[in-house]
């Protein structure tokens, strides 16, 4: 793994020195643009609309637009100087509970391992975090931006999570037509509450897979041997309007099939039971029977 930050976590006096690598990967399949008429990829180019020339990186600077065309110029060293006290260290503020952090807060993951001869002070913390059940939100600069983080003991391993500040998440009342208190249909709701007991089960991430990552590389494999591919439009989906038959549909679709175990020993019994009635109703039978004889015997004298 390549190491993308090094520091130490600092927890009261503890200074445990450590490695940052990347928890996850992008996995997107990157499509570079190309000119149709000669096909060769297109690059960007950095100009400048006043100059009318390309602008090289050693020109290029970083600036803020506080009025519409108005920008305060920033130097690099300006800009380090800002976070070169805290950047070197992740600072644990608090230990809290896992489940008191709403899943909106998370951005990144990335593992730590100790650097040096901080395995000891590493292996302490670790244990300490595992024995107690807390993680720690701590203060940590990476590529001179500012973060919240949470420390936690992920397979015995310490990782850690860059978290939003409060005020970068957006309050829920600013997402438009939601809906108020509605009335809810309570054998809808039965339903739907039975739909999910029939859905739930134990997270397991092995058995999700990215089926539009799959086909497009089955695609691009078929493209490269040089077959032409087209592929059939979707149905387009309906809208449902009945709920309830939808609801219907969708339990008797996750219904779980049961074999049928076969005839029991107990079903033989059952079985013979309603015989009895069987016999009786043919002993009552009989007096209808000489009439047909009967009928038979006048037939034949005449």
């Amino acid at each position: 793994m390549h190491t993308v930050w090094k520091g130490a976590i600092s927890f009261g006096l503890v200074h445990v020195p450590v490695k940052m690598f990347s928890a996850t990967e992008d996995k997107d399949i990157s499509m570079r643009y190309i000119h149709k008429e000669c096909g060769s990829p297109l690059t960007y180019v950095r100009k400048c609309p006043v100059c009318d020339k390309e602008v090289e990186w050693e020109e290029i600077g970083k600036g803020y637009e506080y009025e519409k065309g108005r920008f305060v110029m920033f130097e690099k060293e300006e800009l380090e100087q800002l976070t070169e006290q805290g950047n070197k260290n992740i600072t644990i503020l608090d230990f809290v509970n896992l489940t008191d952090i709403d899943p909106i807060y998370f951005q990144k993951t990335y593992y730590l391992s100790p650097d040096q001869a901080g395995a000891n002070a590493y292996s302490l913390l670790l244990n300490a975090m595992q024995d107690t059940g807390k993680i720690g939100i701590a203060h940590i600069s990476i590529r001179s931006k500012s973060s919240l983080a949470a420390i936690r003991v992920l397979e015995g391993c310490l990782a850690i999570e860059t978290i939003f500040y409060p005020d970068e998440i957006r309050p829920i009342s600013q997402v438009p037509n939601l809906p108020g208190t509605t009335a809810v249909n309570e054998k809808e709701l039965s339903m739907a509450k039975m739909l999910i007991e029939q859905l739930s089960t134990e997270f397991d991430p092995e058995k999700y897979t990215d089926e539009y990552r799959a086909r497009l590389l089955d695609l691009i494999s078929h493209k490269v041997a040089g077959e032409e591919v087209k592929i059939a439009p979707a149905k387009p989906q309906t809208n449902v309007v009945d709920l309830m038959a939808a609801l219907q549909a969708s339990i008797e679709a996750v219904k779980p099939i049961t074999p049928d175990p076969g005839p029991s020993p107990g079903r033989k019994r059952t079985a013979k039971k309603p015989a009895a009635p069987a016999r009786a109703a043919a002993s009552e039978a009989p007096p209808a029977a000489p009439k047909r004889k009967t009928a038979t015997r006048k037939t034949s004298k005449t």
